[in-house]
């Protein structure tokens, strides 16, 4: 399907990237700002919208490309269009018209009509090297951006046979200064791939978290960890949301008739088993889907792109629900000396406070443990 282009391991000489104009302010733009500014290059960024430039560049991501700047300035070396999928293109051929740069990508979660509307206006395809670095956040806006969004995200990258190998270099050099790993695939694989990992699961989501608002406030105080993880990425742009979609269409709808068709099949089982039906003679459907929900699970690769994930312990700990705790309670974590692989936070309605769950290494348990209560937290290991 790809290939990570790791040059450490091959001796392929690496790109060198100082100077980088990003446009589009917004939550991947800035971000990637962010992430290009903490390994010392010089970010230049615009926006349409004057506040998210400016907010951006209040937030360390770079500083503001002038409109007015003389025309015979050196061009940057990379790029970086981060608008819509449909902007996209005519954004490219204006910045390339205007020698804006020496190479270009764009970071959309869609790639093969963007790559066909490029060819159609004309774009220097030789230059342009399309990207889509694979983390993002449910919030939106510059003031979302985290310089680590990426660290350890594939980044893919979906060239033309046009595209020069310099060009090719040089995004690949922009992904592994983001912290991410590159790996170029061909433009259709990738959006059939994004469908089935990202497009799908996301309109799922919404799916789920459409039902809740007919819920009762009886039943939404019952709301825990499990219903916020299913749902969390339905707090999306619907607008953003509708324009991708648009672009991957049919890869999206092909995921999602098969997932209509499990669903269609538990439930149809589900009413047999109301009916009176046996449980042993109805449920198969169900079982099936459950097993299949939980091997497809742990084919998701974890940390650092392993595909067997390490059996993590976790320590529920006690946590005012006030500004700091849970810093204070990393910051006691770091003392120890013990890595948190990963947290999640269940909160006690009703009270000032809540339950951070701390994923760790088995082999950690006990120091962190220790380490906690010793400094006051209310630790409850084995709970």
């Amino acid at each position: 399907m790809g290939n990570s282009s790791g040059a450490e391991g091959s001796g392929e000489q690496r790109a060198a990237v100082r100077r980088v104009t990003v446009v589009g302010a917004g939550l991947i733009g800035t971000s990637v700002a962010l992430a290009l500014r903490s390994r010392d290059v010089d970010v230049t960024l615009s926006d349409p919208d004057p506040a998210s430039l400016r907010l951006a560049c209040d937030l360390g991501a770079g500083r503001p490309l002038e409109e007015s700047a003389d025309p015979s300035s050196a061009p940057a070396d990379v790029a970086v269009i981060a608008a819509p999928p449909a902007a996209i293109p005519s954004v490219l051929r204006a910045s390339q018209d205007r020698g804006l740069a020496h190479v270009y990508t764009d970071v959309a979660s869609v790639k093969a009509s963007v790559l066909a509307e490029a060819e159609r206006l004309g774009c220097d395809m030789a230059t342009f090297v399309p990207g889509h670095p694979m983390g993002g956040r449910e919030k939106q806006g510059p003031g979302a951006a985290r310089a680590d969004l990426f660290l350890g995200r594939s980044w893919a990258l979906c060239p033309t046979g046009k595209a020069d190998p310099q060009a090719i270099a040089a995004i690949t050099e922009i992904a592994r200064l983001c912290g991410a790993d590159p790996l170029v695939l061909d433009a259709g694989v990738h959006d059939r791939a994004v469908a089935l990992v990202s497009h799908a699961p996301h309109v799922a989501s919404s799916a789920v978290a459409a039902r809740l608002v007919s819920g009762d406030d009886a039943a939404l105080t019952l709301a825990g960890q499990g219903v916020r993880d299913v749902t969390r990425v339905a707090g999306g742009d619907p607008a953003m949301w509708s324009e991708i979609l648009t672009h991957n269409a049919a890869p999206v709808a092909e995921v999602l008739h098969e997932v209509a068709a499990d669903l269609a099949a538990t439930a149809d089982a589900l009413r047999a088993l109301a009916a009176g039906g046996s449980a042993e003679e109805v449920l198969a459907p169900v079982a099936d889907l459950l097993e299949r929900g939980r091997s497809g699970h742990g084919r998701i690769p974890g940390k650092h792109g392993t595909v067997q994930r390490p059996d993590y312990t976790v320590i529920p700990v006690v946590i005012p629900d006030e500004p700091g705790s849970l810093g204070r309670l990393f910051a006691a974590a770091a003392e120890a000396g013990v890595n948190i692989e990963d947290v999640r936070i269940e909160h006690t309605p009703g009270l000032p406070l809540g339950v951070a769950q701390l994923y760790v290494l088995p082999a950690a348990v006990d120091t962190l443990a220790r380490a906690l209560s010793a400094d006051g937290w209310s630790v409850h290991p084995g709970a």
